[in-house]
């Protein structure tokens, strides 16, 4: 067997689709000293502004971080927001073959006004109803054929609910994917959460879990947790359910068996990303050929230092090797 070391070298030759909601994390930082005249509102002197890949799009920044090729498919706006989206990736050196441009939707953008270190406002731009049938038909069968033509390792599917993802969609690329058989991961919203059928590893966190199934329960209940993620991973007929748990670590099922790793004693700074960390280094582990165990400790590893750093970066993978080489080593897993 290779090390882990050869595993996360081997990440180098690997491609991973992003199917998702893609959208432009816009920020603009400022200072406040005075009320407005016309409402009781701060007035923000802006000093600086940043536009930065968000949404789907920061799962396909982890998969780079870790050495793989992501290709995002997703669906933009043929407007001045998404042909900024397009010069962001190719700042970051990543494709943009995977886009599909529409005139019925807008690219979604995020405004955050910070001033004095306080986040003052938020100002979404977007439509977030379900894409047209027409439009949904046409972005799957076009990923489909791009799938044909790119033949990915592993295949996310990224829904922030914004409506670019249909249970169409699913389905004609969930059906493409076992054809070649592509690993499937799925990172959930409440939107499609049973549309999901057939795939390989489905991760909703502990507050979509009971949601989705409407449950009760508490997240350090370990048999209670195993036997909803059982259930669920019947209901979709996947192969397995990992849940994570925040501070009480992560849960994966296969259905018959379950493991459950503890979260790592650590400094929190900001949990912003950690799904998204979590869920692009499990596709890396999973298109390395490493199983659904051992990609699970690692993306629970990966998933605690970024919650260590401040803001949404990407995950160190030098830092993820060291520190996930000595819990293998410390627990004979690997």
């Amino acid at each position: 067997m290779d090390s882990l070391a050869q595993v996360f070298d081997g990440f180098s030759s690997k491609k991973i689709f992003v199917v998702g909601d893609v959208m432009i994390d816009s920020y603009m930082w400022g200072k406040t000293d005075r009320i407005s005249p016309e409402a009781p509102v701060p007035v923000v002197s802006v000093t600086d502004k940043e536009n930065r890949l968000g949404g789907a799009a920061n799962v396909g920044l982890n998969i780079k971080a870790m050495g793989a090729e992501s290709v995002l498919c997703a669906i933009i706006g043929d407007d001045a927001q998404g042909r900024i989206f397009r010069e962001l990736l190719e700042k970051r050196a990543m494709t943009d073959k995977g886009l599909m441009e529409t005139t019925d939707r807008p690219t979604t953008v995020k405004t955050r006004v910070i001033a004095s270190s306080q986040h003052l406002l938020r100002v979404d731009e977007e439509k977030s109803e379900a894409v047209s049938k027409t439009i949904a038909r046409k972005f799957a069968e076009r990923t489909a054929e791009l799938m044909i033509k790119e033949k990915p390792d592993a295949l996310v599917f990224e829904d922030y609910d914004k409506g670019n993802i249909t249970p169409e969609v699913i389905h004609i690329i969930v059906e493409k994917a076992r054809e070649m058989y592509i690993p499937v991961l799925v990172d959930p919203k409440k939107r499609n959460f049973f549309a999901y059928k057939n795939v390989t590893l489905f991760k909703p966190n502990f507050k979509e879990l009971v949601e989705g199934m409407k449950i009760t329960l508490e997240k350090t209940d370990t048999e209670a947790v195993a036997n909803a993620a059982s259930k669920l991973k019947q209901k979709l007929n996947a192969e397995y359910v990992m849940v994570t748990l925040s501070e009480a670590g992560v849960l994966l099922t296969n259905g018959e068996s379950q493991y459950t790793m503890p979260a790592q004693k650590r400094e929190i700074a900001d949990v912003s990303g950690a799904g998204d960390t979590v869920i692009s280094v499990l596709a890396c582990c999973m298109a390395g050929k490493l199983n659904a165990q051992k990609s699970t400790v690692i993306a629970n590893i990966a998933g605690g230092q970024v919650c260590e750093k401040v803001g949404v970066v990407p995950v160190d993978k030098a830092q993820l090797l060291a520190e996930s080489e000595l819990y293998f080593e410390k627990n004979a897993i690997f």
